[in-house]
């Protein structure tokens, strides 16, 4: 792990160790501060020159979209808020530093056909030989979770085979982000794809140890790259892949693996809308099932139509930028 450099870096450790201590996880953060260690040093910067002018100048010296800049602040404010409750100092000098204006963001979004035919394409990239076939297996499994279950990447690859509950036709998710657990329940075809991955897993396995739902041919589980790895690799082959656009104030994002779980938040709005139902009194449950603190941040989800609205808008923005 990268240490810290500048004259806070103690300071930086004490405050990750408390929130950690409180059951943050705190890898981004320490990504964002490690941006704020190096501007210190850059600056040479010492305890008296941390006023709100000096974060003025390093908010404009920021060289990064406004976005990234905000995450950045946001952590140093939450940082020297917890230094002035330490008695380390008198009052946060980033109390009124004002955040940047972001651009609009809209996140790609599948239509439903277009995942079923990334998922075939995944399937049928699955090799057969006895070093690779448990492995590929496992990866379409991961990727069909995220699209079928609107799970987030790290999700599928941390499932334990006892969380899976063919009985009950649920998967119970534990202490992912926001340190919460849940108890989902499961579509018919996806328990089908989970006992078929198991029987062939048992076929292929002659001393099956691991506590894993997902599994290598090593036996060790999946990890995060392997998904992401995968998933940019299919959509390159079947034409899907595209550069996230800007245009204007509006980013279009490029399409991730957590596109999937977006798509599966708005496929599924669209269908309650399209059974005459409120999407609006849908969001409590949604959010719940998707794991989400609140579900304010899973209305976000009703400002996306649909994934031809966002064609459309991404094509007449290029039309227009063409005619001027």
């Amino acid at each position: 792990m990268k240490p810290f450099e500048s004259f806070m870096a103690p300071k930086f450790e004490e405050f990750l160790v408390y929130r950690e201590g409180l059951g943050y996880s705190m890898e981004a953060y320490r990504s964002y501060l490690h941006s704020f260690d190096r501007y210190l040093k850059e600056t040479e910067a010492e305890w008296s020159s941390l006023d709100p002018a000096f974060f003025l100048d390093m908010r404009a010296n920021l060289k990064m979209e406004s976005r990234s800049a905000n995450k950045i602040l946001t952590a140093v404010r939450v940082l020297f808020q917890f230094l002035v409750r330490r008695d380390y100092l008198g009052e946060n000098p980033l109390r009124d530093i004002p955040f940047m204006k972001e651009n609009t963001i809209v996140p790609f979004v599948f239509f439903p056909e277009q995942i079923d035919q990334l998922l075939e394409a995944i399937c049928k990239g699955v090799r057969k030989t006895k070093g690779r076939f448990l492995t590929d297996f496992s990866l379409y499994m991961a990727v069909m979770l995220l699209a079928r279950c609107g799970m987030r990447i790290s999700e599928p690859v941390g499932l334990l085979r006892h969380h899976y509950r063919r009985d009950e036709a649920t998967i119970y998710i534990e202490k992912t982000k926001f340190k919460k657990d849940r108890l989902i329940p499961i579509p018919k075809d996806v328990v089908t794809e989970i006992e078929n991955y198991l029987s062939v897993r048992k076929s292929l396995l002659r001393y099956d140890q691991s506590p894993y739902l997902l599994l290598r041919t090593n036996q060790q589980p999946l990890t995060n790259q392997q998904v992401l790895y995968l998933f940019r690799k299919t959509l390159k082959n079947i034409g899907f892949d595209q550069p996230r656009k800007v245009i204007g104030n509006v980013n279009f994002s490029r399409p991730t693996p957590h596109s999937l779980r977006h798509s599966f938040a708005v496929n599924t709005l669209i269908k309650i809308k399209e059974r005459g139902e409120s999407p609006q009194k849908a969001l409590p449950v949604l959010a719940a099932y998707m794991g989400h603190s609140e579900y304010k941040y899973t209305s976000v989800y009703l400002r996306v139509v649909d994934a031809q609205s966002r064609k459309d808008l991404v094509d007449f923005s290029l039309w227009q930028k063409r005619k001027q």
